[in-house]
């Protein structure tokens, strides 16, 4: 598993020049539910291998970061396309192609689909051709932002881009590290940005749902907090003032801090209680078990030292933080920043010109310039820190 600061060496991996071939798929028949999650599967193996023989240039030049791969595949028998642009691939093919990516209820900013990889370590989302364009733009300098601070940040790492046309059908998709952990489950989750009327969640659309999202006034009168003690508490609120820093300076809105909830002693009791529904289920069971098929990925997440309850890798669940030792319950938090890539716009300037005319300057308004949304977005989220 590559970490944030291996972002520029798997970057810098791809080759430098335009590259447009065709190739016919003649191996491996990658399979999904989905046709362009076959797709997906297909080309992130193929384009991995194609570069694996790339030499890693000492420094990236300007067309490193134009660089693609167009590739036509045939998957059940039909023509499909694929196209992934710019080449920042990092070690993850066996987790995107081993196994199809599994549907998540979760639903993002104009209806956004999700999936997240079989082994939980990735995250794909569906993007708008705007976002594509934005990611472009800002591409290079978030490169280098993530070089100087070694991946210390809060920020998305962003591990490949990609274009997608199935019959007929035009998709574009991200793939990011997964903020939750592969293991440790969340047991409730906030989208936070600033203090507002409008930041509560409409609890009929989220009664169906596994793992509602909610949002700043749900924390609030929660009572939630987040407990950690003072040297991470620090580390956490350097790491946010250099990223939304960052942020302004890229005029960039809009973002969330994304926080995840672990409760320990929760998933102690749900695991006693699996293991026992199990040996009860073993008990009744004839004695004929059934194997596993000889094609199935094995979990080499599973395979490596076991951890204690509430205990993480922190070189794979990067967003991770333990609670205090006076915190009310035991638990874990993951928090990380979301959706960078609303660019402060024509649009949106208009429509802060139009509010701050009708509210004065001085008010509190949702539409902000990007300077004026990372202080309030900072001081914010440091009041949720406990």
């Amino acid at each position: 598993m590559a970490s944030a600061s291996s972002i520029a060496a798997s970057i810098a991996s791809k080759t430098k020049t335009k590259k447009k071939h065709f190739v016919a798929q003649k191996v491996k028949l990658f399979r999904a539910s989905d046709p362009l999650l076959s797709v997906l599967m297909w080309g992130v193996n193929h384009s991995i291998n194609e570069l694996s023989h790339v030499q890693i240039p000492i420094m990236l030049m300007p067309d490193d970061f134009k660089a693609y791969s167009k590739i036509k595949v045939i998957v059940h028998h039909k023509n499909k396309s694929f196209m992934n642009s710019p080449l920042c691939f990092s070690d993850f093919c066996n987790s995107l192609t081993r196994s199809a990516p599994l549907n998540s209820e979760a639903q993002g900013r104009s209806g956004a689909r999700f999936h997240t990889s079989y082994d939980k370590r990735y995250v794909i989302k569906t993007i708008s051709s705007e976002d594509v364009a934005e990611m472009h733009n800002i591409l290079k300098k978030y490169h280098q932002f993530i070089v100087e601070c070694h991946g210390n940040t809060l920020l998305p790492q962003f591990l490949g881009m990609y274009r997608l046309t199935v019959d007929g059908d035009e998709t574009y998709m991200i793939v990011t590290r997964n903020v939750f952990s592969h293991r440790l489950s969340v047991y409730k989750k906030y989208d936070l940005k600033v203090r507002g009327k409008e930041r509560r969640t409409h609890e009929k659309k989220n009664t169906a749902k596994e793992l509602p999202t909610y949002k700043d006034n749900d924390f609030i009168n929660d009572g939630q907090k987040i407990y950690i003690n003072e040297e991470n508490k620090k580390m956490f609120l350097e790491k946010l003032r250099k990223d939304v820093e960052f942020l302004a300076q890229l005029k960039l809105m809009d973002y969330s801090l994304l926080v995840g909830i672990h409760d320990v002693e929760r998933a102690e009791q749900e695991e006693v209680e699996s293991e026992e529904n199990e040996a009860e289920e073993e008990g009744e069971s004839d004695g004929g078990g059934i194997g596993t098929p000889p094609d199935s990925p094995s979990n080499t997440l599973d395979s490596t030292k076991p951890l204690s309850p509430g205990e993480f890798d922190p070189t794979i669940d990067v967003y991770a933080i333990k609670s205090n030792e006076s915190a009310p319950r035991k638990e874990v938090y993951f928090m990380a920043i979301i959706d960078i890539l609303q660019h402060y716009d024509a649009k949106k300037k208009a429509a802060h010109a139009a509010k701050t005319v009708k509210h004065g300057a001085g008010a509190e308004i949702s539409t902000v310039n990007p300077e004026q949304y990372s202080k309030r977005f900072y001081d914010f989220i440091t009041t949720i820190l406990s």
